[in-house]
């Protein structure tokens, strides 16, 4: 660090010993952020990395705790990793890859810039994180996320020049999490890096065949040293001609060194860490119809439930696959050795002729589509206990007999079913809080 930083080093050293910084990215496919600011229990301050998202206290203990993130309405990420994705400035409609994508803070933030429209496909090759990658897709509420868990070689054979945008937030030596984690001391090694460097290489590589002409693709990082940051961009851009260097518009951090249009963050630029350059791939792109996923259409049992419980129509197309209905993106395409884990929202399955809800139905509505909810304040008892996984009391606020949606402030997190005055809990297990 003292050879990379020279003078600016003695500043970067009186750093190490602060208090790593945390933040909260908000959601805005479950909240808008007028309404997520009025509500969250805690002081927060604007970040220089995204417009949504805000630095916490370091000393605030129990986020995941809070209603507020079970129903979504927030992703706890450090600040300087919200720098990826607003950097990729993905549009609405747009076909986005999110190739190494666990545990999903970057991906929260392509799906709300998304908004439900075009398409988000977010990968990670370990089995465990895409598992972790679900669930946080699950709870975010994303409608049109496909989940994989593949490598990006296999990826490239089946969808060439399918993606508008990729975000590659590469696997590295993770120097920007010294502060946060200090066993990156003790496990760090030169060596390490050098096979960090080459995998990032095989990586992008395949990313370039999965862009198409025209499209853009930000590879990003979190550690400091130049041979992964770069040094990678530049060996990038001399294998790959029909690529060439494009300006992150976002004002933050500092120039890439010897290359300006890349960004780093340092933490005196208020972010643990990151490396952040952005590419684009030359020509237009071409007429290319990949073929579309086709599977049975759900039974007319489902759409009966849906019309008992939420208002207008389902989203996405309602497909039977195994006996479990799922709600497909419109523009999912058909392919093979994938490893798809989830596309779309899981609605539940058939058990006999009876459809039985899963709880992502519930986790994916928006308050305007409750028809039956019950709708709880952030300190009501009730809705505490509820994510204890206990049975409450609802008196007669539901009229009817059935299954209802939970919300706070308007915010669905889950469901249960009402019989008499109360309701009986299908909050996840899993999910649950421990303790009250």
């Amino acid at each position: 660090m003292r050879a990379l930083l020279g003078d600016d080093y003695a500043a970067f050293a009186a750093t190490l010993d602060a208090p790593a910084f945390r933040g909260v990215y908000i959601n805005t496919l479950k909240c808008s952020k007028e309404k997520f600011l009025s509500l969250f229990p805690y002081p927060l301050t604007p970040t220089p990395f995204s417009s949504y998202g805000f630095y916490i206290d370091p000393a605030v203990e129990g986020l995941g705790r809070l209603p507020l993130h079970h129903a979504g309405a927030f992703y706890a990420q450090e600040p300087s990793a919200m720098s990826a994705a607003a950097a990729l400035a993905v549009r609405k409609g747009d076909k986005v890859l999110d190739l190494c994508a666990a545990p999903g803070g970057k991906t929260t933030a392509l799906a709300a810039a998304l908004d439900g429209t075009g398409l988000l496909w977010s990968n990670e090759y370990v089995k465990k994180r895409a598992f972790t990658l679900l669930s946080n897709i699950e709870r975010i509420g994303a409608r049109n996320v496909v989940v994989s868990n593949t490598g990006a070689q296999t990826l490239a054979a089946q969808l060439p020049a399918f993606f508008d945008k990729i975000l590659v937030d590469a696997p590295c030596s993770g120097e920007g999490m010294l502060r946060r984690e200090k066993a990156v001391y003790e496990d760090w090694n030169e060596n390490n890096i050098l096979l960090c460097a080459e995998r990032q290489k095989e990586i992008l590589t395949q990313a370039a065949k999965l862009l198409r002409p025209g499209g853009e693709m930000v590879y990003s990082t979190c550690t400091f040293n130049q041979t992964e940051n770069e040094d990678v961009a530049q060996w990038f851009l001399e294998h790959h001609p029909d690529f060439s260097l494009l300006p992150i518009a976002e004002d933050f951090g500092s120039p890439g060194f010897g290359m300006p249009d890349a960004r780093r963050i340092f933490p005196r630029d208020g972010g643990e860490g990151h490396f952040v350059v952005k590419f684009k791939k030359a020509g237009e792109a071409p007429l290319v119809k990949f073929k579309d996923f086709t599977g049975t259409a759900a039974p007319e049992d489902f759409f009966t439930f849906y019309q008992s419980v939420f208002e207008g129509k389902p989203y996405g197309k309602p497909t039977m696959i195994g006996g479990k209905i799922y709600l497909l993106p419109a523009d999912l395409p058909a392919t093979e050795h994938c490893s798809i884990l989830r596309a779309g929202v899981l609605a539940g399955e058939m058990q006999g002729k009876r459809f039985s809800p899963a709880h992502a139905l519930f986790s994916a509505a928006r308050e305007p589509d409750i028809r039956n909810g019950i709708d709880l304040a952030a300190n009501d008892e009730r809705l505490q206990r509820f994510l204890h996984g206990e049975e409450i009391d609802i008196g007669s606020e539901a009229p009817q007999k059935g299954y209802y949606a939970v919300s706070v402030k308007g915010i669905p997190l889950g469901f249960g079913k009402v019989s008499g005055a109360k309701m009986k809990n299908h909050y996840p297990k899993g999910l649950r809080n421990l303790t009250l």
